[in-house]
Order: structure tokens, then sequence, then C-alpha cells
């Protein structure tokens, strides 16, 4: 498996690149977010990828992050998510707009992505909702974990995995904490929006993400 490859962009198309990596080039599939973040041909860059293997199609899709690597995992375990509508979301909303839109249930914002409708969106709100906060989570790991420009050019594997939830309690409090920081909100204003939901009978991490974000979501 390729889980990560660094080398010089050789080749910009509408939907790929193609890198070279050691005098190999790799085409890399990318959504239009990751793509206008990408340097020009030339340029050093490094993407997290995932390998799309079928019967008669190898495919690497590019992320510049592992949150946003994981997230598009756990998209395409929805039946009727593919890469393409997996790529879609991501490119829409990325990988923050993903997890609060999953943890509110708020899958009117999935359904902005380009051939995302309806059902499939609400799908994609009700089988992930207990699962997204192991991704969240991978927020804090993420920070600086894969710079989009590597010091170095070469090639390297790597196929990391998320960390467990844990249940209810402080643990799951102290989880909740650290996947709201990592979308950007202050720690004061996490601890608080945490502890009153904890207060109200949230108990797992799921729960309490819920919860909090609707505390914290503007009025």
């Amino acid at each position: 498996m390729i889980g990560r490859l660094s080398g010089r962009i050789a080749y910009r198309a509408a939907d790929h690149v193609i890198l070279d990596v050691g005098g190999v080039g790799y085409v890399v599939h990318c959504s239009e977010r990751t793509l206008a973040a990408l340097g020009g041909a030339g340029e050093a860059a490094q993407l997290w990828t995932d390998l799309l293997v079928r019967e008669d199609l190898l495919q690497l899709f590019g992320f510049p992050t592992l949150l946003e690597k994981e997230w598009h995992r756990l998209l395409t375990t929805v039946q009727g998510v593919g890469a393409k509508a997996s790529m879609a979301i991501l490119g829409t909303l990325g990988p923050d707009g993903v997890g609060r839109a999953i943890a509110l249930g708020d899958w009117a914002s999935i359904r902005a992505a380009p051939g995302v409708g309806p059902k499939l969106a609400q799908r994609v709100a009700n089988e992930l909702k207990d699962k997204a906060p192991a991704v969240m989570a991978l927020g804090g790991i993420d920070a600086g974990a894969a710079p989009m420009v590597p010091a170095s050019v070469g090639g390297e594997v790597v196929e990391p995995s998320a960390p467990s939830t844990p249940g209810g309690g402080a643990g799951a409090q102290s989880e909740a904490l650290s996947a709201l920081q990592n979308l950007g909100y202050a720690p004061a204003d996490a601890s608080r929006a945490v502890a009153e939901a904890a207060g109200e009978g949230a108990e797992d991490t799921a729960g309490m993400i819920r919860a909090a974000l609707k505390r914290l979501a503007p009025a």
C-alpha cells in the first residue's frame, strides 16, 4: 500500500498531478481544493495517498494531510459513496467542515457537494455520526505531520491507524475537548461547551461533540 509520496510535480491537470518520485511518475488524483494548494510544475510536494484497487483499475488519490485522507477512507465506507463522491465532499467542505457537518447531522451541507443527492447526504450523516470523533481527534496528530512541501525529496510509505475513542466519563470529555480544539475553537470555549454538555447528560464522545458544537454555534 502506498501511504504517502514525496517528490516534485512533473505535470498538473484539472483533476490530478503527476508526482515524480525518484524518477517514477505517479498519477495522483486530487480535489480542486488540494490542487489549488499545490505548487507548480517542478516544485516539491508531498501528499498522503489512498490506493483504489479494482480488477481493471489502480488509482491513487492524494490529500494534503493525514486527517483528510482518513476522512476519505471513512466516507468511502458508506454505501454509495465512491472515491469520486468522497473527493467532491472533501473538496467542497474540507476535513473540518466534514467533521462539523457529520457531528451535527447537517446533511444539507454534505448535499452541497457536486453529485451528492439528499438521500446519500443523509446516509453519510447518519452512518458516520458515531465514527467521526476518532477521525476528528486526528487533527492534533495531523498538525505538521505531512507538510505540503517537505524538507527533502524521496519516497516514503506510511500507513497510520486512527486512535480509539474511549467511552463516557473523563476519557470522553478529553476526547471531545481535543476534537473541538482541532476544529479551531479556543480552549476556554471548548472546555465550557464540553462541561455543559456533560452536565446535561451527554456521556459518549460523539454525543458530547454534537452537544458542544450546538452550544458553540453562532446564535
